[in-house]
């Protein structure tokens, strides 16, 4: 029998990646809240991967708290994810996915481009995706994986943060608020170069926005977690003395 793979957070999307796994023949751990993950971790010492899917809200405590004896099978998958969050754990080279469909209750996956894949479990994780139809694929170094977290954080900041002032679908921002779209991307990425360390990419990283924009036309800006994506970012903005001007009068006007 195949060695068990481990899943902390069996929300919508770690339930999607767990069916794809046993699609494959692997044995499945849920682990939930209320489950006590050392406990666990003395039973499944050596299991095959560690899926963290918890919310973006609760990956820093998770990985401070996580057994050393995982720390080097993790997968990680969560959205305003980049390397200093699993460097300040320190936790060495994790595969990472960054999830490009959208999982609701209820509803299924929704694609908006294929989900870049790279570490040790980048084979594992792209297998298991294909057994549920969930198109990927494989980036080959590290500096392409900070480019797609980079873009996957571009896309859902601005959106959101714009969604703010404008509502609508990202279709409608494009093309009727191009001018505030932009200007919230920059103010963005000013704060991803903060965060990485490096200087973006911005001509590649807008045209990936935009193609991301194309993938689903009627993606809607706003979700729920919108205001506390834009508390976040100003509080990192805030750290950097960076000036952001657009994302400071969106949150004047709408936190």
């Amino acid at each position: 029998m195949k060695s068990p793979i481990v899943v902390i957070g069996l929300g919508e999307l770690g339930s999607v990646f767990a069916r794809g796994f046993l699609r494959l023949g692997y044995p499945v751990q849920g682990i939930t809240r209320d489950m006590d993950i050392q406990v666990v971790s003395d039973v499944l010492p050596r299991p095959e991967a560690v899926l963290v899917a918890v919310g973006e809200s609760d990956i820093g405590s998770v990985l401070q708290t996580l057994p050393e004896k995982w720390k080097n099978r993790l997968i990680l998958l969560q959205n305003e994810l980049l390397p200093r969050d699993w460097q300040n754990a320190e936790i060495t080279d994790p595969s990472v996915i960054s999830v490009w469909f959208e999982k609701k209750k209820g509803i299924d996956s929704k694609v908006v481009l294929p989900s870049p894949i790279y570490g040790q479990h980048a084979r594992l994780l792209f297998d298991a995706l294909a057994q549920i139809d969930l198109p990927s694929f494989i980036v080959d170094s590290a500096e392409e994986l900070e480019y797609e977290l980079v873009r996957k954080n571009l896309y859902i900041l601005t959106t959101n943060i714009a969604g703010l002032e404008v509502g609508g679908d990202v279709e409608t921002l494009s093309q009727q608020h191009a001018e505030l779209m932009n200007e919230v991307a920059s103010d963005v990425l000013d704060i991803q170069d903060y965060l990485t360390g490096n200087q973006c990419n911005r001509e590649r990283l807008l045209e990936g926005l935009n193609e991301a924009i194309q993938g689903d036309l009627k993606h809607g800006c706003m979700g729920r977690s919108a205001p506390a994506r834009l508390t976040r970012a100003l509080s990192f903005a805030d750290q950097a003395g960076l000036e952001v001007k657009t994302l400071r009068r969106i949150a004047e006007a709408h936190l």
